[in-house]
């Protein structure tokens, strides 16, 4: 490997927020440090709180009857976890599992709604983060659903290096997290032993190497090929 040269640009999911809005939602917000390992809430809990992530890193995920895990999203610093639709009565779908200690903000529905109520600029801010959200759901339930395995599998490996990417000198992008075969086939709804075959398909066709047991990509148009990449902004296409 080169030496890196820049990490790519992200934003968290709050970046719809002006600067007033945001201080607004933190003033209202409660300080947590959540240990590694655990979870913000579950599925079936009442949902009654937005969670703010301040550092660290959070996995939404969605069990079925036989077990099986399905990655929804991986937060991190900048982002607001929990239901998109605050103003009705409902249970948490999916569970928020903590993956390293993390400092978060609790901001409860009813100081939330206080704040739209007040101010009409943070009622549009709030509806701006709701609609990015869904983008994010809708544009990864297509990637599953329209282009087979390799086709989720690679819009997977686009999302990540949007999210952890650091730019290297040979055009390559280094994804600076280790992500296991487990971790990606949760993540398409695949087995370990089809997104393995995936992968070594990929290290073939050099569009993707390992680099201290991370992923680099090497040819990223060819994974774009692949899942027919609509080119989304970087806030809509990410993990």
């Amino acid at each position: 490997m080169k030496t890196l040269s820049c990490v790519i640009e992200t934003q968290g999911n709050t970046n719809c927020f002006s600067e007033q809005n945001l201080n607004r939602l933190h003033e209202n917000m409660k300080d947590r440090i959540v240990p590694e390992g655990s979870h913000l809430f579950w599925e079936g809990d009442f949902s009654d709180k937005l969670y703010y992530i301040k550092r660290g890193r959070i996995k939404l995920t969605k069990s079925t009857d036989e077990g099986k895990e399905l990655i929804l999203y991986m937060y991190q610093a900048g982002d607001m976890v929990g239901q998109a639709d605050p103003f009705f009565s409902t249970k948490h779908s999916f569970s928020a599992e903590v993956l390293e200690e993390s400092e978060v903000g609790v901001i409860e529905h009813k100081d939330l709604e206080l704040l739209i109520c007040q101010h009409c600029d943070f009622a549009i801010d709030f509806m701006k983060w709701m609609g990015v959200h869904h983008r994010i759901t809708q544009t990864k339930f297509r990637d599953l659903m329209m282009y087979g395995k390799p086709g989720a599998l690679s819009s997977t490996l686009i999302r990540l290096s949007n999210t952890y990417g650091v730019n290297q000198a040979d055009q390559s992008i280094l994804i600076n997290k280790k992500i296991t075969h487990t971790d990606l086939s949760n993540m398409i709804g695949a087995t370990r032993e089809s997104v393995n075959r995936m992968l070594s398909d990929l290290r073939k066709k050099n569009v993707v190497e390992y680099f201290s047991g991370m992923i680099v990509i090497k040819d990223l148009p060819a994974l774009q090929e692949i899942c027919h990449c609509e080119l989304c902004p970087n806030e809509i296409c990410r993990i």
